[in-house]
């Protein structure tokens, strides 16, 4: 056989293929153009709620605390910033029916308060004529709240302050961990560096734990109303969630948008307070060595503790790691 027949057959057999190909990888370009447009929207989106939620609804409510970090966080304003941005960075600012649409694909919002936090995922309700629907509404508060066997309870905040039911006693007591230790029955009061661990495990636990029921919940619905997705709780780094937790902010979940023949999956967390100050991350690496890091370091060092200064990493251990090259100290 020529080598022209075998040119000819070779056109003919894999040019389809080429060609098939070449749609193939425009399609890929266009699905990652929208991906990064719809997780800009996200994140744009959780930003713009987020920044919201620092405005405090009375001088009553802040005087309850004496703490840097409380705010009442306003969960109605800062809804209502992440639906507007959401909607006009998606495009669909002039379409209702669209934006109907696009909460089957949000399973849960979550606004983590001072002292508490609210869900805001699909739940039964009765409309004013007696009709039973299902749609988005807030949780009651729900708050950081960790027991021991003894019976005592902590109703942990986002820094050291706590409501304290002490069993033995029969009861309350309110302050921050240094002003209550030694005076209650309560072991875990006494020691800060087990207080802080406990604290913020149960704050990320009690998170995690409601995000998955309510997740789950919303696989049921949105079944009901023809999305076969199975919506999960993602996988989130525990430096994300150590990052999350040290100050009001918001959560937010978009899941299965079709795109092509693949699904837009993502989640954005949006901080309370237009200033934050660093966090030091400390962790040991694969030889055991305790080293700490500066908050956006790209650093593989496992998340131990977490610090408010360089200072106070390097008294509990830590040696500092070069944010700009993690290789060298």
């Amino acid at each position: 056989m020529k080598i022209t027949d075998l040119a000819i057959i070779f056109t003919a057999v894999f040019f389809p293929v080429f060609f098939l190909l070449g749609m193939r990888a425009e399609s890929l370009e266009d699905v990652r153009y929208v991906e990064m447009k719809y997780s800009a929207a996200l994140r744009t989106a959780v930003q713009d709620g987020g920044m919201m939620l620092n405005e405090n609804e009375t001088q009553a409510k802040e005087s309850v605390y004496d703490s840097l970090k409380f705010m009442n966080a306003d969960k109605e304003k800062a809804l209502e910033a992440f639906s507007r941005t959401l909607y006009m960075n998606m495009g669909i600012a002039d379409d209702p029916a669209a934006q109907t649409a696009l909460w089957w694909y949000i399973p849960a919002i979550v606004v983590l308060d001072y002292d508490g936090y609210y869900m805001y995922a699909s739940q039964t309700f009765t409309n004013d004529k007696g009709e039973e629907l299902m749609g988005h509404r807030w949780t009651a508060k729900i708050p950081y709240a960790w027991s021991d066997d003894a019976g005592n309870s902590i109703q942990f905040t986002l820094d050291s302050f706590v409501h304290v039911y002490e069993s033995g006693a029969s009861r309350w007591h309110s302050g921050f961990r240094q002003d209550l230790s030694g005076r209650t029955g309560v072991a875990l009061l006494d020691s800060s560096d087990m207080f802080e661990q406990v604290r913020r495990i149960t704050i990320v636990n009690r998170v995690q734990e409601q995000l998955a029921y309510y997740i789950q919940r919303h696989n049921q619905t949105a079944l009901q109303n023809g999305i076969s997705y199975t919506f999960t709780l993602p996988l989130i780094s525990q430096e994300e969630w150590v990052n999350t937790i040290d100050d009001i902010g918001m959560m937010a979940f978009i899941q299965g948008i079709p795109i092509g023949n693949q699904y837009f999956n993502n989640y954005a967390l949006g901080g309370g307070r237009l200033v934050k100050a660093p966090v030091y991350f400390g962790g040991t690496d694969n030889r055991g060595i305790k080293y700490y890091y500066r908050e956006g370091c790209n650093n593989s060092v496992r998340v131990d503790e977490v610090f408010q200064s360089a200072k106070e990493a390097a008294a509990a251990g830590y040696h500092e790691k070069s944010c700009f090259n993690p290789g060298v100290l």
